[in-house]
């Protein structure tokens, strides 16, 4: 099994005991809020809001944050990859979407990172094939020609601010009216209560309604609004476990020069495995989903317990051809590379 059909079988699982459990009156929450009494496990954000609310430390809210953190810190935004219903509606709405949209949308996403992998190879053998101990500019070895696509401000975060405000100004955590991981539990104890009790009421109709303007008008939910991905960023930037990691020894761009960014296109997250700086989301966002594994033509990626700390391309390219592994001129097992003229520099250089 591909771990794209195990992350959605995991998702559906949970939701769907839940909703087992809503419906036998067993459940001591949901994934908002989990247990019973003073010691239930709230979500991140929720906790936040609450004591902003209460305008007081809250101490099963400090206990949740204590927790998460931790979690976080082990496992980064596994969460998200794996347990999020958001994940998972998002997975529904792929498999009804046009197969020709979908794959004209992965074709124009592929090409555009190809590109981008392109003109980081042609820098990369650029400054590689210099003269030992020229001075002058490196596109390779700076990065400042391409820059970074992961800007520095995160829409996320002012997401987050905004809940943090409205919260303190309204007396009530005004986000979670539409949170789509709420909403999706509020969708489900509405269906039980309708077919259990006859329960009819205007929520039926406002619940799913907010969660298809999200789904649809906000495609970029995860990446630019979600203010729980926001809180777990903060401190999955500290996490190298589980972690996928690339054998440049294998990968088609370190050792054949053949722009790929397979891991890339197929990230749900927006990150750039092979390129850091060029995905729309930094590194440490990746949610340990494994579909850049599954991807990945030459098996080059694998989840590791504890990964070293993520180097730049131009070094690993740098690393892979000095070992002997990366064979530009001479492509002997596959098609030729797909990259720009070398004889043109990529960029100006600085004498």
């Amino acid at each position: 099994m591909k771990f794209k059909q195990g992350r959605t079988a995991v998702a559906a699982v949970a939701l769907a005991a839940v909703g087992v459990c809503l419906a036998a009156g067993v459940l001591v929450g949901t994934g908002c809020g989990f247990g019973p009494g003073d010691i239930a496990l709230l979500c991140p954000v929720g906790a936040l809001l609450s004591m902003v609310a209460a305008k007081t430390l809250i101490p099963r809210a400090v206990i949740s944050l204590v927790l998460v953190v931790a979690a976080v810190l082990l496992i980064g935004r596994a969460f998200c990859g794996w347990l999020c219903p958001v994940t998972l509606w998002r997975r529904v709405k792929e498999f009804f979407s046009p197969v020709a949209k979908r794959e004209a949308r992965e074709a124009a996403r592929s090409d555009e990172n190809q590109a981008l992998a392109a003109g980081e190879i042609a820098a990369a053998k650029a400054a590689s094939e210099a003269p030992s101990g020229a001075q002058g500019h490196s596109c390779a070895s700076c990065g400042a020609c391409g820059g970074k696509r992961n800007a520095s401000f995160d829409s996320r975060h002012a997401v987050l601010g905004g809940a943090l405000v409205t919260t303190a100004v309204f007396g009530f955590p005004v986000f979670c009216l539409i949170c789509p991981v709420g909403l999706s539990f509020a969708a489900i104890a509405l269906v039980i209560s309708l077919f259990g009790a006859g329960d009819l009421n205007w929520g039926l109709v406002f619940v799913p309604a907010m969660l298809v303007i999200e789904l649809v008008f906000l495609r970029k939910w995860c990446g630019r609004f979600c203010p729980i991905s926001a809180f777990m960023s903060l401190f999955s930037r500290f996490s190298r476990t589980g972690m996928p990691a690339i054998d440049n020894e294998k990968c088609l761009e370190t050792a054949k020069g053949v722009a790929c960014s397979r891991c890339a296109t197929v990230c749900t997250f927006d990150v750039n495995l092979r390129h850091p700086d060029l995905g729309e989301l930094p590194l440490h966002d990746c949610a340990r989903c494994g579909d850049c594994v599954d991807a990945c033509p030459t098996q080059a990626i694998s989840l590791r317990v504890l990964n070293e700390k993520p180097q730049s391309f131009a070094e690993a390219f740098r690393k892979a051809r000095s070992g002997g592994e990366a064979k530009l001129d001479r492509n002997e097992s596959g098609p030729t590379p797909i990259i720009p003229d070398l004889d043109e520099a990529p960029c100006t250089e600085e004498a």
